[in-house]
């Protein structure tokens, strides 16, 4: 029956989740480590501030094969146009976070 097919397609494994869990929390730490561009890895209460660009760059890597370019150029794009910043290391700072994020992709 139909219902039968579009349950089995659409069934995802427990692993996958937390796979996706997993890389998701590594992302944000990277995020805050690597990219930061508005300075506040060091405060306690902004953890979460690049949570939305987390999930973004972890649907980037789950649904393509995003390249580091790719991801450098939607970062720079959130801090340039979202943020509206611009200081000299910026792009460097985009293409470091993404390479470290793009990482993630061969690890699986």
């Amino acid at each position: 029956m139909e219902l039968d097919a579009d349950a089995n397609s659409s069934r995802c494994s427990i692993g996958s989740a937390m796979d996706h869990k997993a890389q998701r929390a590594i992302i944000q730490k990277i995020l805050l480590t690597e990219w930061d561009p508005i300075g506040v890895s060091d405060i306690p209460e902004a953890q979460d501030e690049y949570d939305t660009y987390a999930d973004a760059v972890s649907g980037m890597l789950a649904n393509q094969a995003a390249s580091v370019e790719e991801i450098a150029q939607y970062l720079f794009k959130v801090a340039t146009e979202q943020m509206e910043l611009s200081y000299p290391e910026l792009a460097q700072r985009c293409k470091k976070a993404a390479t470290a994020a793009a990482a993630l992709q061969s690890d699986h």
